[in-house]
């Protein structure tokens, strides 16, 4: 379920795999994968990039798609784990990418409401 309402193209600082959270990279054009929960966290990669400098679309508003790295369930806060994967958040002062629209296990791809946010 992807209904994704704001996408941005943006060039990849290294391989993005597809549906993974990002945060920018090393200027304003560019970002690479998430790999903290303090990160910020700015959306969701849609197809990916295989290499540094290619161009990839980021997903900044809506419901997008994302491989879980963890047990989520619907209505979790999301934050990222050190591969760009969505995890649930339970650490305060962790930012958060979202919040779950689909309970999932790891390495399936699940469906966020992305509202960027902190706890």
């Amino acid at each position: 379920m992807a209904r994704p309402d704001l996408i941005v193209s943006f060039i990849a600082g290294a391989l993005i795999a597809a549906h993974r959270i990002v945060v920018f990279g090393s200027d304003d054009n560019t970002v690479v994968t998430a790999s903290a929960a303090t990160g910020s966290l700015i959306g969701i990669s849609d197809l990916g990039a295989d290499a540094a400098g290619d161009r990839l679309d980021v997903i900044l508003d809506d419901i997008a798609e994302v491989e879980y790295g963890g047990t989520v369930t619907r209505g979790d806060l999301i934050t990222s784990d050190a591969s760009g994967k969505a995890i649930t958040a339970t650490v305060a002062g962790s930012r958060t990418i979202g919040f779950a629209m689909v309970s999932g296990v790891t390495g399936d791809i699940g469906s966020i409401n992305i509202v960027p946010s902190k706890i």
